[in-house]
């Protein structure tokens, strides 16, 4: 059997946060490189790769079948959470997507998550929506990380149903409760480059023949959030 598998930067961050021996599912999983990789590492672990697509769920079913692991990594085609039964995992995952689609995708399974204790999101963009989404149900955010590849920035959440209901600020869910207490060097660059694009932005607003005041003012509450996160960055101006 083949065990050679590499996962990209990002794949292996979110692999590291997946519990020895647990049963997951990893929701539009493409390849199944991320279910395969883990099951390689650990002969406990059991998994199912979710595709919506015909294409990468057969190419899901050539992974698993290459590398010998029909026996832990079940391929299932169909959308989102729906191809879970209730109480089947104990963690999701859910990466590689839009914040608005994850919670998408997390609104219309709820019915699945019976025995989830973690939800592991990678969202590309719209973090605080995958935030939000935890916190009205339930979930706590148990920790928080970012990874850099291809010149993009992800962050990645960890929701845990361990703790009771976390109660967050709007300041919290857009930056992430420990993004902001740890500031790692990603954090700066990529609110430095958040900071520019909202402040092009809210000047183009501005500029709008019927300016959205409530828009406006959201934006510029914001930014002020901003400057003052990066205010700690002596390099900032």
């Amino acid at each position: 059997m083949n065990n050679n598998l590499r996962l990209s930067n990002r794949l292996e961050k979110i692999a590291s946060f997946i519990a020895e021996g647990t049963t997951f599912a990893d929701i539009g999983s493409d390849h199944a490189y991320l279910p395969c990789y883990v099951c390689l590492h650990d002969r406990n672990a059991q998994a199912i790769a979710g595709e919506v697509r015909k294409g990468p769920f057969q190419r899901a079913q050539k992974t698993v079948s290459h590398f010998g692991l029909s026996n832990q990594v079940d391929v299932r085609l169909g959308d989102g959470l729906q191809v879970l039964q209730d109480c089947e995992v104990a963690s999701v995952i859910i990466a590689g997507m839009g914040g608005s689609l994850i919670k998408t995708i997390l609104d219309e399974g709820s019915d699945r998550l019976g025995s989830v204790e973690q939800i592991i999101a990678q969202p590309n963009i719209d973090e605080q929506s995958v935030r939000q989404w935890l916190i009205r149900h339930g979930f706590t955010i148990a920790d928080e990380t970012m990874v850099e590849e291809n010149g993009y920035i992800y962050e990645i959440v960890i929701g845990s149903n361990q703790g009771g209901i976390q109660e967050l600020t709007e300041k919290q869910l857009l930056f992430g409760p420990y993004l902001l207490k740890q500031k790692p060097e990603l954090f700066y660059q990529k609110w430095k480059h958040e900071h520019d694009k909202r402040a092009r932005t809210l000047e183009q607003m501005k500029k709008a023949s019927v300016p959205d005041d409530k828009k406006i003012t959201a934006f510029t509450n914001e930014l002020t959030w901003i400057e003052e996160v990066l205010s700690d960055d002596n390099g900032y101006a």
